[in-house]
């Protein structure tokens, strides 16, 4: 098998390439950085350079190939529109340019955010309308609605929050555990849906092997639905410290927000603390249910947090990340 993966250099694209490595498949990564040192474990790994806005690139990359994985995009930007130039924008270039060259299965990596909420209680399954309540999740709607219109075999996949090795924003909860202090988001009982990152890139797999599969709007996810301070104090747990909760506010995390959206405007940069990221942490909740994905694909997820967040924090320790 020939598969493309974009966004191949980060966290969850680089453990999809590990994946798809392992199980012998001939691997093309699209990056705009060529130069950056690759595993030593990536032997044969074809590198075109280029980023979505390079159509050649794109041809390039995607020629011949059966199965593409689409995980490049922004996770902050400066503005929706900058969001919409790559979330968007360069996913319809990269459907195009692949259109020319094959019949490739296109896997989409969108997200949770593309859906919206859910109400506490709840489980997202794939086929309520889409209330996305940020730039960003709306963004990665925008990116479906682009995919779902293609001439390319499609499945569209909806991650929640993912973590594991290589993981720089789950990363932030283990930093701040081990200072014994944690600032929870409202009242610390936000259900979620999680998944382990090698869980998520075996569904990707599973996804691009199935012909059950395509057409549909899945949600790779353990079935366990855990609250933000039930994955805090499993984090302490795995980490030997023990920690104590600063509640923050909707009124005064709004406010900081305002000071950091502003101080990244003027100094021209990104951040993820933009004033509407509000609407998704003080949501009752973001979690899915598996349950289409496993009955289209045969996949079901391994790690709960007991056994997820010990690895993590095992990985973390060793590459001096904590």
């Amino acid at each position: 098998m020939k598969a493309l993966v974009t966004g191949g250099t980060g966290f969850i694209g680089s453990h999809l390439v590990d994946a798809l490595i392992a199980r012998g498949a001939r691997v093309t990564v699209l990056t705009r950085f060529p130069r950056r040192k690759l595993p030593p474990d990536w032997p044969g790994v074809e590198i075109v350079k280029g980023d979505l806005a390079n159509l050649e690139a794109l041809r390039i990359a995607s020629r011949g190939q059966d199965v593409i994985y689409h995980c490049a995009g922004l996770v902050a930007a400066r503005n929706e529109a900058e969001f919409f130039a790559i979330n968007r924008d360069g996913t319809e270039r990269l459907l195009a340019a692949a259109a020319e060259g094959s019949r490739a299965r296109f896997i989409l990596v969108s997200s949770l955010s593309a859906a919206g909420p859910s109400p506490r209680g709840g489980r997202k399954q794939g086929h309520e309308p889409a209330e996305p309540v940020n730039s960003y999740g709306r963004s990665k709607l925008a990116a479906e609605t682009v995919v779902r219109a293609g001439s390319l075999p499609w499945t569209i996949i909806r991650p929640p929050a993912v973590y594991g090795p290589r993981d720089k924003e789950l990363l932030r909860v283990f930093k701040a555990v081990r200072f014994g202090l944690l600032p929870i988001f409202g009242d610390g009982n936000q259900e979620l849906s999680m998944v382990y990152v090698a869980d998520l890139v075996s569904a990707m797999i599973a996804t691009g092997s199935s012909q059950a599969a395509v057409g549909k709007v899945l949600y790779p996810c353990h079935r366990e639905v855990v609250t933000s301070t039930m994955f805090a104090r499993e984090v302490a747990k795995a980490m030997g410290r023990r920690i104590r909760f600063v509640k923050l506010s909707r009124w005064f995390t709004s406010g900081v927000f305002g000071v950091t959206s502003t101080a990244a405007r003027l100094a021209r940069v990104t951040t993820m603390l933009a004033p509407d990221k509000i609407f998704e942490l003080y949501a009752p909740a973001w979690t899915a249910d598996p349950g289409v994905l496993e009955t289209a694909t045969g996949w079901k997820a391994e790690f709960d947090l007991a056994r997820g967040v010990p690895e993590t924090a095992r990985w973390y320790r060793g590459a001096g990340w904590v």
